[in-house]
């Protein structure tokens, strides 16, 4: 090979981009935001959400709101909207899927907040390791409080909507599974699924610390929520654990208030024990371990 051709090898190596690193990993992508278990419920579980987010101080991109709505799912699966009256939204439920969802979704907010007005964000570039976090992004003092909806109304908020696109919503709306946001408990949500009855419970503990209480629990025979309740199992979602209970269908969310509260006393009082697990419990364990799946 000659010096020229050296030369220009070595020319086009140096012109190359640097690596731009994917976005790592990272077990639980909420931790550190206030309610991490209700940010998971609006990852994972729950049909027609909103919540109201407020961007740190200087975080708000030029000319976007300072207050923006976090929703569970939009029109089309876009990842966000800035509608025409200048509310932005974004979904936690669509967009890139990268190691980190806090990531992704960051992203999903940032595009829905630069976009013009009453255009919606219709896909969102990979996330990488330079993308900023959504613990980057909002004020974590404020709380983080849920709103569950019967339909997705907050799609269009005030406007009038013209006879196909209130077609549309009337589909949407047919599609959400009836759940109700328990009271007492918090991240608790009762849902109606066919003739089925469930509540499921976002647990605020890592997941395999969860899961040891849940197994020292089912071996004692205390995991249920009341007569006639029965644990179906959890799943492992965002870092945590999301036990499911099956219900008396004839009975509404209300009704199981009082024995979900002592459930989650029962939860607190074996919780970070230092005790190695009885035999019991380990089989316990193990049948719990044999029934979970893993969201995303």
């Amino acid at each position: 090979m000659g010096k020229a051709s050296r030369r220009r090898k070595g020319a086009d190596t140096g012109s190359r981009p640097a690596r731009v690193e994917p976005a790592p990993f990272v077990a639980r992508p909420f931790e550190g935001l206030p309610n991490e278990t209700d940010w998971v419920a609006m990852r994972e579980i729950l049909p027609a959400a909103t919540a109201t987010v407020r961007f740190a101080k200087g975080r708000a991109p030029e000319g976007a709101p300072d207050e923006v709505t976090v929703a569970t799912v939009l029109p089309m699966a876009w990842p966000g909207l800035h509608r025409a009256d200048g509310a932005v939204l974004f979904s936690t439920q669509s967009g890139s899927v990268s190691g980190d969802a806090s990531r992704d979704l960051a992203t999903s907010l940032l595009a829905a907040a630069e976009a013009e007005q009453g255009v919606p964000v219709v896909h969102t570039p990979g996330s990488t390791a330079d993308s900023p976090r959504l613990q980057d992004l909002l004020d974590t003092t404020a709380d983080f409080e849920v709103t569950v909806h019967n339909g997705f109304e907050f799609w269009v908020g005030d406007s009038d909507l013209d006879e196909a696109a209130q077609e549309s919503l009337d589909r949407a709306n047919e599609s959400v599974i009836p759940t109700v946001r328990m009271a007492g408990t918090r991240s608790a949500y009762w849902c109606r699924i066919g003739e089925r009855t469930h509540i499921r419970l976002v647990l605020p503990d890592d997941e395999d610390v969860a899961t040891d209480a849940l197994a020292r629990l089912r071996a004692a025979g205390d995991d249920a929520v009341g007569a006639g309740t029965r644990l179906l199992g959890a799943f492992r979602a965002c870092g945590l654990l999301v036990p499911v209970w099956d219900l008396d269908p004839d009975k509404e969310a209300a009704d199981y208030e009082d024995e979900l509260a002592e459930f989650m006393e029962r939860y607190a009082a074996v919780l970070g024990s230092d005790t190695p697990l009885t035999p019991e419990e380990r089989r316990a364990r193990s049948g719990l371990l044999s029934r979970q799946v893993t969201l995303r």
